[in-house]
């Protein structure tokens, strides 16, 4: 057996050490781990048996990630240099990896909606059906001005209880509440308040998707589409109205209007606060009056005001004279559904609940105007 049987090449040695032959390769080049024969004719490299152990301890260093200036220190520095370099590169990973820990901790903290965490309450509906009730409940949000005194007037309550979700808003002149039925739910019951102008753009983002999961996490939360996408929120800290104290408190309905929407909303249109309703006993009309034009002009009969206005309707309960200002009962005219509206009036100085005949989930409350009513003249 001559010396070449005694060796084994490149390609099998790297069998047996775990490298590939351009690691082998390289690490001759670098002076590590130089073969114990080269051919001279075709440059092919040869391995004896014992450069095993070398071969597997550079692996291994190099698997635990250490320098190759440390690698070449351990394999051919003295003991106590090779301690120290094997310390220090311990040292430097336990190092790195704390602060990769803690960057990733910290990331988490900061986005609590994106962990795995059970939420506190979660319920299941179509993402068209959310969309729907984002846009006829989010004009009921308090303006600008108000917003500064009452941030909480700025934000809709997203409610998760008793099977449903509950949207709701308010600026204390108007109440709208939409109800959707879950398809399911878990957790408890959950409350988080929402700037409109988030949830406007989350409703955006649900509105194609067939299904989305509501998820609350105290005062955060997401929306998960049947796509596994999910789209994060952070709501608002406050205390918002009691909005079931307001609907429980509504006395029993003496008079009920039914009427064309759109007319209503053309007869009440560019008027001014203090516009009047008034149903006459036995009539199957209202009589839209009072309250200056926008525009500040008069009409031929002078008085700067509007002429009246008669909107066939279907009445039932004695004659009434109610004020509203238009600027706040004809945008919950504009978020109903259908061709009619429905009025119900307990009295000319208290809530007045405006309903759609073709969808019962959604309710809004509409305050009068009582101060100006006593001003108008038939």
């Amino acid at each position: 057996m001559d010396e070449s049987d005694e060796l084994l090449g490149i390609g099998a040695f790297g069998r047996r050490v775990g490298l590939a032959p351009s690691a082998l390769r390289f690490y001759d080049d670098c002076g590590v781990l130089r073969p114990v024969k080269v051919d001279p004719a075709s440059g092919y490299r040869f391995y004896g048996a014992e450069q095993e152990g070398r071969a597997v301890l550079l692996r291994r260093l190099r698997e635990a990630g250490l320098p190759l200036l440390d690698v070449r220190a351990v394999l051919d520095g003295g003991e106590a240099e090779a301690r120290t370099v094997l310390h220090t590169h311990v040292e430097r990973t336990r190092q790195t990896a704390d602060a990769a820990r803690a960057l990733i901790e910290e990331v988490l903290r900061r986005n609590p909606a994106e962990s795995p965490q059970q939420p506190q309450g979660w319920a299941g509906v179509g993402g068209a059906e959310l969309a729907s009730a984002v846009r006829q409940v989010g004009p009921a949000v308090a303006e600008a001005e108000t917003r500064a005194k009452h941030p909480v007037l700025g934000c809709v309550l997203l409610e998760l209880d008793d099977g449903e979700v509950r949207v709701v808003a308010t600026d204390r002149y108007r109440l709208a509440v939409r109800t959707l039925r879950a398809v399911a739910t878990g957790g408890a019951p959950s409350r988080v308040l929402i700037d409109v102008g988030e949830l406007a753009a989350m409703a955006a983002w649900a509105l194609p998707r067939q299904h989305i999961d509501i998820e609350v996490h105290g005062d955060e939360g997401r929306l998960i589409g049947e796509d596994g996408v999910c789209r994060a929120f952070v709501g608002w800290a406050g205390e918002f109205p009691d909005y079931r104290l307001v609907l429980d408190g509504v006395r029993a309905v003496r008079h009920r209007i039914i009427a064309d929407r759109t007319a209503l909303r053309e007869a009440l249109a560019e008027r001014e606060k203090g516009a009047v309703i008034t149903v006459r006993a036995g009539a199957q009309e209202v009589v839209v009056s009072g309250g200056q034009g926008g525009g500040g002009g008069g009409d031929e009969n002078g008085g700067g005001k509007r002429p009246a206005v008669e909107v066939s309707a279907v009445c039932s309960g004695p004659p009434l004279r109610i004020a509203f200002d238009p600027a706040v009962l004809v945008p919950a005219l504009d978020a109903g559904v259908g061709p009619d509206v429905l009025l119900e009036v307990a009295s000319e100085s208290e809530p007045v609940v405006v309903r759609s005949a073709d969808q019962g989930s959604f309710t809004t409350l509409v305050m009068p105007v009582q101060a100006l009513v006593s001003r108008e003249t038939d």
